[in-house]
């Protein structure tokens, strides 16, 4: 049975609390007479679905072990044996993590039990509650009660030293642990493991040997799934290379028999009708269906009586593997395809999808759309990790698997727009109360997001005050917007870019008035805000606001040469982590390479695009504008090569991490790539001079 991958995120892994009565606390003698267990979803402790068994251990219960759990000889003596009980539970808690007080002392039982019955013992990731609560606080806590942690988060213990009663507060007390473990950055099974394997080092002597926390050591499943080769051509290619256009439409009057000729002579199986303002879909099959229905005259029937309204669209720059999925979840063969205005320039069926080729290739599916709260957003992006790694075995350049996890990214942004939207309406605070769009900034609008991304976000509305009321709802929204991705592992952005913040929740005139004083004053601080904001994209509601004050932005700082070369010199600052006897490393013996080498090739990438009005949100199609008597070919390319290694090294370091529960990060342990790999990162970090001499030539 495969173990849960280190990536899954606490706020939506499958738990089974556990626990057991036996007759001594010695492990290498006890024996069970008493096993429970309660299975927890993410956050919901599933009290109906529960067991508890007596166990007959096969020798008598001591008089003191009685008096603490009340189960005696006479209660066990027809009792099934530890081998019957066992499958029932073995099947119970599945791949499921175990959660417990003082786990290790149930796990050592557990696996001598096993060995006594000759049951094979299959690895598995435990969890213990007492250990953990050495991590959220400053005490001493090696030997807290079960009570006591109780007590802590307000809960009260029913059916105290019964495995069951025993199981279902330590059930509690971890899902109450959760937010807080959040809050410390441990987000997922990997981290909560390394963290609780920290504590075999802490000179904790008790606590290390009874609440290690690891069964299955997180270091075994390296690479866990890693790498997953996958076919990668459903993450290479966008519905605008494989969509059939124009779309064909046809007359809301035209009978189904016309239809069919129709169908027939364009070769094509569906057509777009519009009727009352609303445009639908029939397709051939609803033509058949029509035709062959027991209704009079059926064939003579118009197609605006059995056209499909509303239609599912896709934008035209989406990913194939996402329009399989949506297919998939709706139930649908044809998907119409929209361009960046919103009108329908296309049409998808599985034909253009390769459908048999690459749903092969599909882990990431529709699950985002479908989620409902921060735990079903994070159970979708926990993926990513495998994704990525199965696309990099697949061998599927650095910036295209970027491309896939700054994709999905802007689809949580989204989701996370539409369920807070949702959140506002239920608690009376109605729709919105003008036009807006959620923007997503930074490396997500750009297209280039790693594994470890937080959230920078912004919202545009079509107007109102600051700190009116109309500004007042979309504060809500942001709030909600922010929390939800906190939620889903994308956590709050410690610079603030979030639209719960006033300086990231503006109206149009309000965001254009604030670029131009970024851009016009041209004060070092400002920078900081301004040069992300040249990458945002809109993700939700009407994109088309964002794109205003995008152009806006680009527009303005074209025309202000002083702002241009404070750009410059930003790009100009970049220290390259290289010395004389190799790479500089911090404390962790780590290199940054976001600020050693991503860094340079964004930025000198939009200073160039915004000299030369050259408006372009990613980093290639930035150097793929370039004309020759900007920067030669060979510069670019250059850049381009330099950039893609050192986006991989990043991605593969990350993977790593992930495994290992390390925090993610853009620092690279260079000392452990071997020999061409460092090498390889060496030219790559020595050619960004290339795009530095570039920007360097041009100033004002």
């Amino acid at each position: 049975m495969e173990l849960l991958a280190p990536s899954t995120p606490l706020i939506s892994m499958p738990a089974a609390a556990i626990d057991t009565e036996t007759t001594g606390l010695d492990p290498s003698h006890a024996r069970v007479v008493q096993l429970a267990g309660v299975q927890i979803d993410g956050t919901e402790i599933q009290t109906e679905r529960h067991l508890q068994q007596l166990v007959n251990p096969g020798i008598p219960i001591p008089e003191k072990s009685t008096a603490i759990h009340h189960i005696s000889d006479s209660d066990v003596a027809d009792a099934h044996t530890f081998k019957t009980v066992w499958q029932e539970f073995d099947t119970f808690t599945g791949p499921r993590v175990l959660i417990g007080y003082r786990t290790g002392f149930d796990i050592s039982v557990l696996k001598r039990e096993c060995a006594l019955a000759e049951i094979e013992w299959r690895d598995r990731y435990w969890i213990c509650v007492q250990a953990l609560a050495r991590l959220l606080s400053s005490q001493q806590l090696a030997t807290e009660s079960l009570e006591s942690l109780a007590d802590r988060f307000d809960i009260t213990i029913t059916d105290r030293h019964t495995a069951l009663g025993d199981a279902q507060a330590a059930a509690e007390v971890w899902v109450a642990m959760i937010p807080l473990l959040r809050k410390k950055g441990i987000r997922t099974l990997g981290e909560v493991l390394a963290a609780s394997k920290d504590l075999l080092h802490d000179g904790t002597q008790e606590l290390a040997r009874e609440s290690a926390g690891v069964e299955a050591d997180v270091s075994d499943l390296k690479p866990n799934g890693f790498p997953l080769r996958i076919d990668s051509y459903a993450y290479k290619k966008r519905l605008s290379d494989v969509m059939s256009a124009p779309p064909a439409y046809a007359s809301a009057d035209l009978t189904m028999q016309e239809a069919a000729r129709l169908l027939i002579e364009k070769r094509i199986s569906s057509v777009l009708v519009k009727s009352d303002g609303e445009t639908g879909i029939v397709t051939e099959r609803d033509v058949l269906r029509g035709i062959a229905a027991d209704i009079p005259d059926s064939h003579h029937m118009h197609l605006h009586s059995i056209m499909k309204a509303p239609l599912h669209t896709l934008p035209e720059d989406t990913h194939l593997y996402r329009a399989i999925a949506r297919m998939d979840r709706l139930g649908i063969r044809h998907l119409p395809v929209t361009g960046t205005d919103g009108e329908i320039t296309g049409m998808v069926t599985p034909r253009n999808l390769l459908r048999e080729r690459a749903s092969k290739a599909i882990l990431l599916g529709d699950e985002i759309e479908a989620a409902e709260d921060g735990g079903g957003l994070a159970a979708a992006r926990a993926k990513l990790p495998k994704l990525a790694g199965g696309l990099l075995a697949d061998e599927l350049d650095a910036r295209g698997i970027c491309a896939v996890i700054s994709a999905e990214l802007c689809t949580l942004t989204r989701r996370a727009a539409e369920i807070g939207e949702a959140r506002m309406l239920a608690e009376g605070l109605g729709h919105a109360p003008v036009p807006y769009a959620v923007m997503v900034l930074g490396s997500g609008g750009r297209g280039e997001s790693l594994l470890a991304p937080d959230q920078d976000n912004a919202i545009v509305y079509e107007r109102g005050e600051p700190g009116g009321p109309v500004d007042q709802w979309f504060e809500q929204l942001g709030v909600h917007i922010a929390d939800l991705l906190d939620e889903a592992g994308v956590p709050y952005c410690q610079g603030g870019i979030m639209a719960r913040n006033e300086a990231w929740r503006k109206s149009v005139d309000e965001w254009q008035k604030t670029i131009d004083r970024w851009v016009l004053k041209s004060r070092p601080d400002d920078l900081l805000n301004v040069d992300i904001f040249f990458d945002a994209i809109g993700v939700y509601g009407e994109r088309s606001l964002a794109d205003k004050i995008w152009l806006h932005a680009y527009e303005r700082a074209h025309h202000t040469p002083p702002f241009q070369n404070l750009l410059t010199e930003l790009a100009r600052r970049w220290n390259p982590p290289l010395s004389m006897w190799g790479f500089r490393t911090d404390a962790h013996d780590r290199t940054d390479l976001k600020i050693g080498g991503l860094m340079p090739i964004f930025t000198g990438a939009r200073v160039l695009s915004i000299r030369h009005s050259l408006p372009a949100r990613s980093t290639v199609e930035r150097l793929r504008l370039m004309q020759a008597d900007i920067m030669s070919k060979a510069a670019v390319e250059r850049t381009l090569s330099a950039h893609e290694t050192i986006l991989r090294t990043i991605l593969k370091q990350q993977l790593e991490d992930v495994n290992a529960g390390v925090p993610l990060s853009n620092r690279v342990a260079v000392k452990k790539l071997n020999a061409n790999e460092r090498a390889a990162l060496r030219t790559a970090i020595r050619d960004i001079d290339a795009i530095i001499d570039a920007i360097s030539e041009a100033r004002f």
